[in-house]
């Protein structure tokens, strides 16, 4: 798969639209916030989906551009921009190809995407590209589970999810991805989110920073 090929799942789209806004009453609003809360500059978003991080962007950033692949999705990120507290251009991109230049941002934000970008590696390679030195990544992420059993039930859960989930994936060490792709963690927190009997699987979630070196 070439990592600039188009995206899209347009059932799975529709249904994580529908799911997305009734979780954000659940604790991800919550979770959003803390993500974005201090941000400043110029900032880039990947995966930026149906846009609901856009309402939380604080008046310090100066300028968001979110990639969204998938179209359905990347029209509700347009229609949720033109509400946004800051200015927000949204275009059409995988995280894998960024359509941005070297050091370019100030800022990028990585919410919930990295569980299903096709190459992970390249798409924080593309990141750390378009950061400036010293710039910094927000990540609020669904991981693989610590404990050894819930790990594998994760594993084993993903010969299918995948397939039907839009691409993600449950057991994707992103933390550790995060380090080996050129970043320091400065912070990280981790928690479970369980907003629903169902969501057992991606209840292990990362949020934090990390810098460019």
């Amino acid at each position: 798969m070439a990592s600039g090929r188009p995206v899209s799942h347009p059932l799975f789209a529709r249904g994580f639209d529908r799911a997305a806004h009734k979780l954000e009453d659940r604790g991800q609003r919550e979770n959003r916030q803390k993500l974005l809360s201090g941000l400043a500059g110029r900032v880039i978003e990947i995966g930026a989906g149906n846009g609901l991080n856009f309402p939380h962007y604080p008046g310090a950033v100066s300028e968001v551009v979110a990639v969204e692949p998938e179209p359905f999705l990347r029209e509700r990120s347009l229609q949720a921009a033109q509400t946004a507290p800051v200015p927000i251009t949204v275009l059409d991109g995988t995280a894998e190809a960024l359509p941005a230049e070297d050091a370019s941002f100030d800022g990028a934000v990585a919410s919930l995407v990295l569980c299903s970008v096709y190459d992970q590696r390249q798409a924080l390679a593309e990141v750390r590209r378009v950061l400036r030195p010293g710039g910094e990544l927000r990540f609020y992420e669904h991981v693989r589970a610590q404990g050894r059993y819930a790990a594998r039930a994760q594993q084993a859960f993903d010969l299918v999810w995948p397939l039907i989930g839009g691409g993600c994936h449950t057991s994707r060490d992103t933390l550790a991805a995060i380090s080996e792709a050129g970043f320091e963690i400065a912070r990280c927190e981790r928690f479970l989110f369980k907003p629903m009997p169902l969501a057992l699987p991606t209840a292990p979630h990362i949020l934090g920073s990390a810098r460019r070196l």
